[in-house]
């Protein structure tokens, strides 16, 4: 019998380790192609062979996600296996019936076809939207490990967005890393809060090469994942944040209600926001579909360097990119910092946008006075500057993790904002990351 073949729906991250663990030594199934989306710039390139295994022998090709119906039938594809994150459920049966209408079948691996063990003790945080308050989670508990004396490899979903030949297994431990590996203002985003603890954060395209790097030089793995995905380990402790500001959408996208449904733990996260009401209507939502779960409240504390600078300026406040884009938020921690401290005003950066950053603005209308920090290429980081620049802003409020002014060597003065995690109720969660931790001993 023939080999199935395959399209892989993906976004530069689950779709290369879906890859890897599972269809790169499987003689049953034939990858034909990528497709990209969410990520801008990731469809001008490809899976190398290199790194694909001996069944194959050439490069495997990345189209963009609007030329699926072309690909299906040029390509005579079997199975079309849908592999990124933060999809309302709705569109994912749109393109379940896509791919089916022009005869393939559609489909969806799950952890015990895709997540690597681990011999470390492994925590995993994850989350029903992107924006919902992982990393501050994720950074509370690596500083909580840190305290104890044990050594935490950090493990980030991947964010392979350059050349994958040299991004198999990336270890970034300083900022000369950061620089070494080309990262971009996401990754940076991501990587630059745990290097500032002193951390070392492993991340790239091949997980269980990563998880056997790490496990060479942690006590135990601490898994951040990425927008709403259900992690690439197989987990000890897994944790789910729900954001109240965004009450039903625990369970109305995917897979962040796989999440919700697997976690020992979920956190209710933004409570001290939240509308009446929308707390209990996600506790009892947990409850309907994991009775099992412990549940908790927090909220995620606004941090700024230097607060008295922000009264009465004119300020551009920069947010954490993918948490207004595809995670579908309006503000986050730099519009709440600029309102609390008294800004004269929120400068829209609308009129002063150039190239690919004024079509992402038109592209979110519903963006109000804030600049998503988007920094996916070198050109994509010239734009954010000049953009930056061009609002002659007082003052540059800089609510993303990347340390723009590091980066982008702006001439605008500029305070930081940052979110702390803070729990507010329900069982202590230390409590239990010590107790999984004494229980691996």
């Amino acid at each position: 019998m023939s080999a199935f073949q395959c399209l892989i729906l993906g976004a530069a991250g689950r779709d290369f380790h879906d890859f890897q663990v599972f269809f790169r030594q499987n003689p049953g199934f034939r990858v034909r192609a990528f497709t990209a989306t969410q990520i801008p710039f990731i469809d001008r390139r490809v899976f190398p062979r290199e790194l694909a295994g001996d069944l194959y022998d050439q490069d495997i090709p990345v189209y963009d996600q609007a030329d699926l119906p072309r690909l299906i039938r040029e390509l005579e594809i079997d199975f079309v296996f849908l592999a990124y994150s933060d999809l309302p459920h709705q569109q994912v049966m749109h393109l379940a019936s896509q791919c089916q209408a022009l005869g393939a079948a559609f489909a969806l691996l799950g952890p015990r076809q895709t997540q690597v063990p681990a011999s470390r003790p492994v925590i995993a945080v994850t989350a029903v939207r992107t924006g919902a308050g992982k990393s501050p989670l994720s950074q509370f508990l690596a500083r909580h490990l840190r305290q104890r004396g044990l050594r935490a490899g950090i493990l980030r979903h991947p964010m392979p967005y350059g050349d994958l030949r040299r991004q198999v297994v990336q270890r970034l431990a300083t900022w000369e890393d950061l620089d070494r590996h080309e990262c971009t203002v996401e990754e940076r985003e991501e990587y630059e809060p745990y290097i500032e603890q002193g951390l070392v954060v492993f991340a790239g395209v091949d997980y269980q090469r990563i998880v056997a790097a790490a496990e060479q030089e942690s006590d135990v793995i601490l898994w951040d994942g990425g927008n709403n995905d259900y992690p690439f380990l197989q987990p000890d402790l897994w944790i789910t944040v729900a954001d109240a500001l965004r009450p039903g959408h625990e369970t109305t996208y995917y897979p962040g209600e796989t999440n919700l449904r697997a976690a020992h733990v979920v956190v209710i996260n933004k409570v001290t926001q939240a509308a009446l009401g929308a707390v209990d209507a996600i506790r009892q939502r947990a409850r309907q579909v994991n009775p099992l779960a412990k549940v908790i409240e927090a909220d995620l504390e606004v941090e700024v360097d230097q607060p008295d600078l922000i009264a009465g300026r004119r300020v551009l406040v920069v947010e954490d990119g993918p948490t207004l884009t595809h995670g579908d938020m309006t503000y986050g921690a730099g519009t709440i910092a600029a309102e609390r401290h008294g800004a004269a005003e929120r400068i829209d950066p609308r009129p002063h946008a150039v190239g690919s950053i004024a079509d992402t603005l038109q592209r979110y209308p519903r963006l109000d006075r804030v600049l998503p920090a988007l920094g996916y290429s070198p050109l994509q980081r010239d734009e954010l500057a000049r953009t930056i620049e061009n609002c002659r802003a007082d003052l540059v409020v800089d609510a993303s993790p990347a340390r723009l002014d590091r980066l982008l060597h702006l001439t605008s003065p500029m305070v930081r904002v940052r979110y702390q995690f803070r729990q507010l109720s329900g069982p202590d969660l230390l409590e239990q990351v010590d107790a999984l931790l004494c229980d691996e001993k």
